[in-house]
């Protein structure tokens, strides 16, 4: 018997590259400065009990994670109350890399996003947009903390993310740094106006994301998977990258 669900996937798979766009959980996993490491407790063991199960400690927003809109937004959504259908999305990818380089502190603009669209054609209408800057490869110092304490990394402003959401019309975005706004604005603002912004437009968002090099500008379709926490501001996800071969 043929089942039609079961060739579409034999043939995603055959014909796809399917990428991780996760860190993995780990003590040592790159998250924000202000959180605990990850924390684990053997519970039984295979010595004692046949088999084995862990405790965890931590928190919702470590590693590479989803933030709900109520991370930022009070009355915003849970992750449970995000439909799953806006899990599987399509996927662009905005490259920064070489401004990033340049200047560690740089905020993609309005205009980095339409030139963008000149080059590879209109955003889609439902659509994930990561920013690739390829922070996710530093190995140490990984929010650029310079002698006085202050960070230095690449991100969004508030205009680039106003045009995604309003004129394309995107579910979701995404980047590689601890968090969504570029230290030019942060670091003055004293906060996170940015992250604040796109929350508040009910749109979720996954922080620490890695592997972007891999995608193309277009054409790649994102899955976001984490666990349906009831009433959770975001969680650890993990992130797969489908990329036609």
């Amino acid at each position: 018997m043929k089942y039609e669900l079961w060739d579409m996937l034999e043939n995603l798979k055959e014909s796809c590259h399917i990428y991780d766009l996760s860190h993995p959980v780990a003590p040592e996993t790159p998250h924000w400065a202000g959180f605990d490491p990850i924390e684990e407790r053997v519970v039984y063991n295979f010595k004692e009990h046949n088999f084995i199960a862990k405790e965890y400690k931590i928190v919702s927003q470590y590693a590479t994670h989803i933030d709900a809109p109520c991370h930022f937004y009070e009355p915003g959504r849970k992750i449970h109350e995000i439909p799953i259908e806006d899990t599987i999305l399509p996927l662009v990818v905005i490259d920064i890399v070489d401004k990033a380089a340049m200047d560690p502190d740089y905020g993609i603009t309005k205009a980095d996003v339409i030139d963008f669209e000149e080059k590879y054609g209109k955003i889609p209408e439902g659509s994930f947009v990561a920013l690739r800057t390829d922070w996710s490869m530093r190995t140490e110092n990984f929010d650029n903390v310079d002698e006085d304490g202050v960070s230095h990394y690449p991100g969004w402003t508030i205009e680039a993310c106003e045009y995604l959401i309003k004129t394309c019309k995107v579910k979701a975005i995404g980047h590689e740094a601890s968090d969504t706004d570029a230290t030019s604005i942060s670091v003055p603002a004293g906060g996170l106006p940015v992250e604040t912004y796109v929350l508040e437009q009910d749109i979720f968002q996954v922080e620490l994301m890695k592997n972007l090099h891999l995608l193309p500008p277009m054409g790649a379709v994102i899955l976001v998977g984490f666990p349906n926490v009831v009433d959770a501001p975001g969680f650890s996800a993990r992130c797969y990258g489908f990329v036609k071969k």
